[in-house]
């Protein structure tokens, strides 16, 4: 069940699940907020809520509308691309042959079909970078969940619009955004331990503070660090 609340300068949006906490999120590209509530809780106290968060909810939506964006890409020879944090200028292969993409010293190899359109070009090159997280990822988990004291359900790894990762705490599943492989390895491993830490802790709350502290002491400053590099450019719809 949908319902919106008026804060003033912007509006709410309020879904009711059945959940036991409130959650509150804040999405890009113009600081959309989203309210996930308990199916019996009243509107009211949803509102009061949201008031005390106020100077949060502005904070993030400040965040969110001064973070930088990539120029729309083409997938033309030349242009720029990042893999693991680094820039490397892609490279484009015209060949009757399967799509490839290879990593070079300075350069991004993408192999493609004659006639290949940019669509085509950026899911082949979307694969390729799911695939890069995927190879990331268990040497992640073997790393963090014995320091943790958890074990993740599945790993999904999926184009995501609004956030770097999301965890399900009941089934146990994780989900990590294709893009993290453009950014510096660290970012990943904040993700992973972030999104494992939900496993013991489903909110942000001080807890969930106090356990990231112990597990990764530097994690705001990854976490401020990933936040102002630029994300992809987007056509956003909700």
């Amino acid at each position: 069940m949908k319902a919106t609340l008026d804060l003033g300068d912007f509006r709410a949006e309020v879904v009711r699940k059945a959940i036991k906490h409130v959650h509150l999120s804040v999405y890009p590209p113009d600081g959309r907020v989203r309210i996930a509530a308990p199916a019996g809780m009243e509107l009211e106290t949803i509102r009061l809520f949201a008031i005390a968060k106020l100077a949060w909810i502005k904070r993030q939506q400040r965040k969110i509308l001064a973070q930088e964006r990539e120029t729309p890409r083409e997938f033309l020879d030349r242009e720029s691309h990042y893999v693991w944090g680094k820039r490397y200028l892609l490279k484009v292969v015209e060949r009757e042959a399967a799509p490839a993409v290879e990593l070079g010293h300075s350069s991004l190899l993408l192999q493609v079909r004659p006639g290949c359109d940019a669509a085509r070009r950026q899911e082949i090159l979307d694969a390729w970078y799911r695939e890069q997280i995927r190879q990331a990822v268990p040497a992640l988990l073997e790393k963090w969940q014995p320091l943790i004291g958890v074990e993740a359900g599945k790993i999904f790894v999926q184009r995501m619009r609004t956030r770097w990762g999301s965890c399900n705490p009941v089934a146990g599943h994780v989900r990590l955004n294709t893009d993290l492989a453009k950014k510096p390895p660290e970012c990943l491993e904040y993700i992973v331990v972030h999104e494992l830490t939900h496993l013991l802790e489903p909110t942000h709350n001080a807890r969930f503070a106090s356990l990231m502290e112990g597990f990764l002491p530097h994690w705001r400053q990854v976490r401020d660090a990933l936040n102002r590099l630029p994300v992809r450019h987007e056509d956003w719809t909700y």
